[in-house]
């Protein structure tokens, strides 16, 4: 654990306000669930849950059976990071952080499709040079809680409409797993 030198104290209510540095840093927006845990020395520790955190087995099996369907490499993302892929080296993508561009594309319910004549290109994950091909977020509960993204061929082929049929395939399956 990670000491930050920030002092809280509890309201009469028993709420705690997270500093806006850490919230920043952790990018915990208003509205995000965490999850709570105590330690026997009497430590508590906040978490941001993560709705396919919880299905991440799942949703590395769907990213398996995706990337075996299609060229393209298949990344599962939620609202902070990629927990599952296929494709692609998972040392490379597992766990980075999304990119702002993703986020925003996310926030808004936006699809995203390359075309060979897409001028704008989405980097999904920060660090990692591969665009994606196909973003479509995860929606569950009528909040969106992550995407799929297939990432663009080294080849430059885009996406065919079979791809795409896939990622939203995907996208609405684990949405409605998470409903469950």
């Amino acid at each position: 654990m990670k000491a930050t030198g920030i002092v809280r104290r509890i309201d009469d209510l028993g709420r705690v306000v997270i500093p806006k540095e850490i919230r920043r840093t952790m990018r915990i927006r208003e509205g995000d669930p965490l999850e709570i845990f105590t330690s026997n020395d009497g430590d508590v520790i906040f978490k941001k849950y993560s709705p396919i955190g919880e299905l991440a087995h799942l949703a590395a099996q769907y990213a398996e059976v995706m990337a075996k369907g299609t060229v393209l490499p298949v990344v599962i993302c939620d609202r902070d990071g990629c927990v599952a892929a296929s494709g692609v080296s998972k040392r490379e993508v597992l766990e980075r952080r999304l990119t702002v561009q993703l986020e925003e594309m996310m926030e808004q319910r936006q699809n995203y499709v390359l075309t060979p004549t897409h001028e704008k290109r989405l980097m999904p994950l920060e660090g990692v040079e591969r665009q994606a091909a196909v973003a479509i977020p995860i929606i569950a509960a009528g909040d969106v809680v992550g995407t799929v993204c297939m990432l663009a061929a080294e080849s430059g082929a885009v996406p065919n409409e079979t791809d795409v049929k896939m990622a939203q395939v995907a996208a609405a399956f684990l949405g409605r797993q998470m409903e469950e």
